[in-house]
């Protein structure tokens, strides 16, 4: 493996931690011997475009600076190639890499553990989730927690985790449950009533809420999480229990598993790694093996 790797990098990402957590994260990786080329973009696509360009021309590494979407970019590049893929976990949410068992809010240490990781080729092969040609590492959103997602993005105020709280208190004055369509694994169609329907290659999203608790990034299959037909009342007495995983537990949530999930429903807008991915219908495939990353 070649010692000259790519940082990539969003500098918005967590107010300005992703630029901050740079410095720290390239200093640790040139400290063990690699050379750094620093990679930012003008703008995602453009960011994503020279991405594209390091592992196309090979370089040994490519490590992503930010949050979920930081590396929901990144992926979008590495993913299906023998490029190894770092995360310098520095966003909001870091999902993807609390499923992986990386540091988060540490720069410096996650530098020197992939730094280490590269060494010692220490890679681990995990699975993604794949729509239409597009990757993800963590959850599939749809129904009513994309919604929220929907108006937190179109939010100015209030900043930060704290405006998809408000943005869930609005969205619960207006939601009722909807119409969807699920096949799992080309089996027999179910036609439901559910509030949201969560696809799950990782077990949170968000910042933790662990909305497909017992997803695995190396099993091969999703674990899909139903929330049913209920009422306000319930959803709220639901919702605080999804950062515990204790959820799956009530009546009105069912947990299903599938390598290829076809979602379809009128006016819902799928989200993933919180990127969204268009409307529905969506058939959704989880790959397996399909990034090599960088772990402890």
């Amino acid at each position: 493996m070649t010692s000259e790797i790519t940082l990539i990098v969003n500098p918005t990402a967590g107010r300005g931690r992703g630029a901050r957590a740079a410095l720290p994260a390239a200093s640790a990786l040139r400290a063990a011997g690699f050379s750094v080329d620093t990679v930012q973009g003008e703008d995602a696509d453009d960011a994503l475009a020279r991405a594209r360009e390091a592992v196309a021309g090979g370089t040994g590494a490519l490590v992503a600076v930010g949050g979920d979407g930081m590396a929901n970019l990144a992926l979008q590049a590495v993913a299906g190639t023998r490029t190894p893929f770092g995360l310098v976990a520095a966003g909001t949410g870091n999902d993807f890499a609390r499923a992986l068992g990386l540091p988060v809010g540490d720069p410096a240490a996650a530098g020197r553990m992939i730094a280490e990781a590269l060494r010692g080729e220490r890679l681990r092969e995990v699975d993604l989730g794949r729509v239409n040609g597009t990757w993800f590492g963590t959850v599939l959103a749809s129904g009513f927690d994309s919604r929220v997602n929907d108006r937190g993005n179109r939010m100015r105020l209030p900043v930060g985790r704290f405006k998809y709280d408000v943005a869930m208190v609005a969205e619960l004055a207006a939601f009722k449950p909807v119409p969807y369509r699920l096949t799992l694994d080309g089996g027999e169609t179910r036609d439901i009533e559910a509030t949201l329907v969560a696809v799950g290659n990782g077990p949170s999203y968000g910042g933790g809420m662990r909305i497909c608790p017992g997803a695995s990034l190396g099993d091969g299959l999703f674990d899909i999480t139903v929330v049913g037909d209920c009422s306000r009342a319930t959803l709220l007495k639901i919702f605080p229990r999804v950062y515990r995983g204790t959820h799956v537990g009530h009546p009105v949530v069912s947990v299903h598993r599938a390598a290829r999930v076809e979602l379809l429903a009128e006016g819902v807008t799928g989200y993933a790694d919180g990127e969204p991915l268009g409307p529905l219908p969506l058939t959704v495939d989880c790959v397996r093996a399909a990034v090599r990353v960088a772990l402890p």
